[in-house]
Parts: C-alpha cells; sequence; structure tokens
C-alpha cells in the first residue's frame, strides 16, 4: 500500500507544470529591431523572446540607454542584453550567441548626387556625417582617426539626414533598414523620395545576445538560447519575421 502510494505521489508530482526559468535583460531603442513601445519591443527582440521559450525560459527587459544597458549586463547586475556586435573585448567579458539578426550600414545620399565608390579611400573630400559614438567599421574609423575623412559627427540619426537633404552633406552611413524607418516615421513622402543609398555596403555584421561571464547560469543559458535560436530560424519564423519588419518600408513616395 505504502509503495502504491508513494508512486501515486511520483506521478502526480511529474504531473504538475514545472515553471520556466526567467532571464533578465537590457534592452534599448533601435527601431524596429528594438524598442520598448515597439509591438514584441521589436523584431530582434521578438527573437530572442521566442528563442528562449522553445527552451522553457522566461525574459524579462529592462530598457535603458545602450551604455547602461551594457553596464549592467557586463558587471552581472543583469543575465545579459541584447543585441550587440561581436568584439574581442566583449568575447572576454560576455558569452556571446549565434547571430540573431543582421545589420547593413550603407551610404546614404540624394538622389542628384551621383556618386559610387569601392573602397574607403574613395570617399576623400566627400562631405560626411556620421553619429556621435557609432562605429561605421575599422577602415572607415582608422581614415576618419588620420584626418583622411572629414566626418561631421552629430547627436543623432535624424539630424544628418535633415543635414543631408539641406544639402549640408553628401553622404550619412546609416543601418538600412533603420534608416528606413526612421525616414518613414520622421519624414515627409516628399523628403523620402529625394533621398537613395549605394548598393555596396559600408559595413555588414551580424548582431547578437550578450549574455555575462559573471553570472554562473549563463554558460548554460547560452547553449540552450542557441538551441532555441537554432530550432526558430529552422522554423522559417525568423525570416518570415524580417519580412514582415522590411515589407513596408521604401524611400518611395
Amino acid at each position: 500500500m505504502r509503495a502504491l502510494l508513494s508512486c501515486l505521489l511520483l506521478s502526480l508530482l511529474t504531473a504538475l507544470p514545472v515553471a520556466a526559468d526567467a532571464v533578465r535583460l537590457t534592452n534599448g531603442e533601435w527601431p524596429p529591431y528594438l524598442g520598448e513601445q515597439l509591438p514584441h519591443q521589436g523584431v530582434a527582440s521578438r527573437i530572442v523572446v521566442e528563442a528562449f521559450a522553445l527552451e522553457g525560459v522566461q525574459v524579462q527587459w529592462e530598457f535603458h540607454p545602450w551604455a547602461r544597458s551594457l553596464q549592467l549586463a557586463e558587471r552581472g547586475k543583469r543575465h545579459g542584453s541584447a543585441v550587440w556586435l561581436r568584439s574581442p573585448e566583449r568575447e572576454a567579458k560576455f558569452f556571446i550567441s549565434d547571430p540573431v539578426v543582421e545589420s547593413g550600414y550603407y551610404l546614404f545620399h540624394r538622389k542628384d548626387y551621383a556618386f559610387d565608390w569601392q573602397q574607403v579611400s574613395d570617399l576623400q573630400g566627400r562631405r560626411l556625417a556620421g553619429t556621435r559614438g557609432y562605429d561605421y567599421g575599422e577602415a572607415f574609423q582608422q581614415a576618419e582617426a588620420a584626418g583622411q575623412l572629414k566626418v561631421n559627427r552629430v547627436n543623432s540619426d535624424e539630424i544628418a539626414f535633415r543635414q543631408l537633404l539641406a544639402r549640408r552633406i553628401d553622404l550619412f552611413p546609416m543601418d538600412k533598414v533603420v534608416g528606413f524607418d526612421m525616414l518613414h516615421q520622421h519624414f515627409s513622402a516628399a523628403e523620402r523620395a529625394q533621398l537613395s543609398f549605394h548598393p555596396k555596403p559600408l559595413r555588414a555584421d551580424s548582431l547578437h545576445l550578450l549574455l555575462s561571464r559573471e553570472v554562473a547560469e549563463n554558460a548554460e543559458l547560452i547553449e540552450r538560447f542557441n538551441r532555441g535560436l537554432e530550432q526558430l530560424r529552422a522554423s522559417g519564423k525568423i525570416a518570415q519575421y524580417l519580412l514582415e519588419m522590411q515589407r513596408p518600408l521604401s524611400l518611395g513616395p
């Protein structure tokens, strides 16, 4: 009888739903990939949440300025942060996931500005703008530091686009998807119709989830996340989400 009761108790316990693990992640504003007020907090956030969910992990987001987001994660105050470029400095401090989304920076210009380029040296003599704190790739950064490129660093991407429309600059590097989204959010159809971009990317990178090496369980969590991410990608949902994000974006009226 005792053995029967033990078996019944064990079966009841195993039938109870197991509470999902929870992971606290920082985030920032970079529409349409990331944003507190966006549907699903942005497409990159959605991918992170759904990849973790496939491994039984719930995500709790916190939105902060980017420097604060990275600092909290780096110190192990939060599990990690989404989404970031890979670098040797970050590899020393974080477990870095497989790619979540891809980012491509292109040189935006006015349609009436004749322009072509193959290497960064071709940009010499052009009036360039860049956003403060942004890294536009090793070759660009080195040329700027050496004085070979004159780059007017401004406080926001929107300011740079307005300078482009006002003919105060010739070129502005910007992630294409983010740039399209910004143009639709803050500029008129007539203004958008004046702009284009060169098809050659200035830089192309993957963006990743970072999990702090200061948090003991993160070594296991990064493996679980990568498994969920692979499964989500194989399902076709990531491609679907990215297509849905880009469908309404256009530089035309």
